[in-house]
């Protein structure tokens, strides 16, 4: 995968520039020093012009994050096996038989970097295999020292490629936990104004209307309710990415934080003592599933509700019960003819859709009990 602009990743390109450069003057040195043993000397001094500009390019592309793509690494790579190919008639067989260096020598490893930096372990693996079979292609003998340069291609394209990922990785972890801290710094913000404000304006109608009779009292108990569910909402952790030990990095957050949001002096709360982690989709919508079912039993049954979080290891269960008159036989039936889908869509939908099932228990004036379960691991 390419490799995002900017971040970690912008010393490994300065360290390619740094490493082309210093590669680059080493063949020059090389080649003054056996200039007079080349087969075509003139030919060698126009492939060393080529690569001086060549060097000038790819320093100059691979410094602008958008041009690290694939028609600069391709064509990178297109001229460095061109010139390690066009090594045996420049320098000359006779010449590279009594041990003068190819053209290419160190200077050659510049791609491979490149595509290590820019993809990865597998990339880097793909270029430095490609070079050094045009190396081993332009030799008459190949020996032990042949299959060494090979090794220590294979291995800087490897190990970069590893620096490279790690970096990305770095950068990613990092720019995870920045959001995080700006976003805490934001929810203990708004928690102190609403502290100072709604909490202690529903805290005042909660206490002065808690006597009154008829719908004041009731305004007023909804108000201690919103105010419990409130302190709840901006006291608890807001559901972050976790990363869990079996395999890659999952995003997952604990189911009992989304459904802590919905206790209150209504509806009580029962979960495990330890997290129960779910994928963030996989949360997210079982906790939309509960609240719906919490609010049909606000709208029809009245009084209190209990919920109850099941960790089963495969399979995560969360059963919602009231004990309201229960739901006659038809109902549901008729409320989705009638186009009222609240069990249909927001609840038995989103189970569904998560591969999980959704079972409803009810008995006239029995009250009612609703049970979503969903796989843990989705497919």
């Amino acid at each position: 995968m390419p490799s995002p602009p900017g971040g970690f990743e912008v010393p490994l390109w300065r360290a390619l520039t740094v490493f082309r450069l210093a590669s680059l003057a080493y063949v020059c040195v090389l080649a003054i020093r056996d200039s007079d043993r080349y087969a075509h000397p003139y030919a060698v001094g126009a492939l060393l012009l080529v690569m001086i500009i060549w060097t000038g390019v790819t320093a100059i592309g691979y410094a602008r994050p958008a041009w690290r793509r694939w028609p600069l690494l391709l064509a990178d790579l297109g001229v460095v096996l061109a010139v390690v190919l066009a090594t045996p008639w420049v320098v000359g067989r006779a010449a590279l038989a009594t041990g003068v260096p190819t053209m290419g020598v160190a200077w050659m490893a510049g791609p491979v970097l490149a595509w290590a930096v820019s993809g990865g372990r597998r990339r880097g693996t793909i270029a430095a295999l490609l070079v050094a079979g045009a190396d081993l292609m332009t030799r008459e003998r190949i020996g032990q020292s042949s299959f060494t340069g090979v090794i220590l291609m294979l291995l800087s394209g490897v190990v970069v490629g590893h620096m490279a990922r790690l970096a990305a990785s770095a950068e990613e972890r990092l720019q995870r936990a920045v959001e995080l801290e700006a976003a805490t710094r934001e929810r203990e913000r708004l928690a102190r104004g609403i502290h100072d404000s709604v909490l202690q304006v529903l805290a005042l109608v909660q206490r002065r209307g808690a006597d009154l009779p008829g719908e004041a009292g009731e305004l007023a108990r909804l108000a201690g309710e919103q105010e419990v569910a409130l302190r709840a909402l901006i006291a608890g952790a807001s559901p972050t990415a976790a990363v869990y030990p079996d395999g890659p990095e999952v995003a997952a957050v604990d189911l009992r934080t989304l459904l802590g949001r919905y206790a209150s002096s209504a509806v009580a709360l029962s979960a495990p003592a330890t997290p129960v982690p779910l994928p963030r989709r996989v949360a997210g919508e079982l906790a939309a599933a509960t609240g719906a079912a919490l609010d049909n039993v606000g709208r029809h049954a009245g009084g209190r509700a209990w919920v109850l979080i099941e960790d089963e290891g495969a399979t995560v269960t969360v059963s919602i019960r009231d004990e309201g008159p229960g739901i006659p036989d038809g109902r549901l039936a008729e409320a989705a003819a009638q186009g009222r889908l609240g069990v249909t869509q927001s609840i038995r939908g989103r189970v569904a859709e998560l591969g999980g099932t959704v079972r409803i228990m009810s008995a006239p004036e029995a009250g009612t009990e609703i049970e979503l379960t969903v796989p843990r691991t989705q497919r």
